[in-house]
């Protein structure tokens, strides 16, 4: 009987001893992590307290608050909260799904921006001799003919492409005998067509151009060969583009109807 009051003695006195072990602020804490669970409902985590013998081993302290559970006041705007791993805030969802969404739309708008802003060719073409007027002068010998010619400028862009200013040089015998520049102001719309009315007054002077027309009583034509470059400008860039031709003059009654286009033989 002596035996058995002295052993549920010890046993008391041991259960004493092994609560003394637990600190006042253990049981706190190892309620909370009990009941600490992640927001989605996850399981919750398993306790791992200072004096807990094995778990001990097989946990780490918080860098954050060291294992306390708490963090000053003082430093409440300076420290970050952990989140758990397995949290669903750190993997949401359909993120692949967005990306690759981000990623095709940001394509397309690239490629379609390239396609329909990348610079495409104006073409420039002479349309020929519209009117021409042509006197003689009999104590110069020389010969003063107006032309009055057109010229057709198409847009293959897909934006407003504006032609600000024409150059032209009319040779004769490759001396140059008139030159003309125009300012205009051509507005063409996107893959559309405008055209450009010129006029350049040239002075011959040259004997024998001068007795074959007379002589002939203009009887002959002229070939006179035409330069010119035309400017360009469109998104905020200026291009010139450069165009030459050959000009079918007849000088019988000042013919003013148009005439056929030559150009130089290959």
């Amino acid at each position: 009987m002596g035996g058995k009051l002295s052993q549920l003695w010890k046993t008391s006195d041991q259960k004493q001893s092994e609560g003394k072990l637990i600190l006042p602020g253990q049981l706190d804490a190892e309620d909370e992590i009990a009941n600490y669970a992640s927001i989605n409902g996850g399981d919750s985590a398993t306790p791992c307290m200072p004096g807990a013998g094995i778990l001990r081993r097989s946990c780490v302290n918080c860098p954050t608050c060291q294992g306390t559970g708490r963090i000053p006041r003082e430093q409440e705007k300076q420290l970050v909260a952990l989140i758990p791993y397995g949290d669903q805030r750190l993997k949401p969802r359909r993120t692949k799904l967005y990306v690759c969404l981000a990623v095709t739309i940001c394509l397309l708008m690239t490629s379609l921006s390239i396609f329909f802003l990348f610079p495409r060719s104006i073409t420039v073409l002479p349309a020929g001799l519209n009117a021409s007027s042509i006197g003689f002068d009999v104590n110069t010998t020389s010969i003063y003919l107006n032309m009055t010619n057109v010229l057709n400028v198409s847009n293959n862009n897909f934006y407003l492409v504006t032609a600000v200013q024409l150059d032209i040089e009319v040779l004769h015998q490759s001396l140059v005998v008139g030159k003309t520049t125009v300012k205009t102001l051509l507005n063409i719309s996107p893959l559309q067509s405008g055209q450009i009315y010129y006029m350049v007054a040239s002075i011959i002077s040259d004997d024998n151009t001068y007795l074959i027309w007379d002589k002939h009583k203009c009887s002959s034509a002229l070939l006179l060969p035409c330069r010119g470059t035309l400017t360009c400008t469109y998104l905020c860039h200026l291009e010139q583009v450069a165009f030459e031709d050959y000009q079918y003059v007849d000088c019988r009654g000042n013919a003013t109807l148009p005439h056929p286009l030559y150009r130089r033989p290959p």
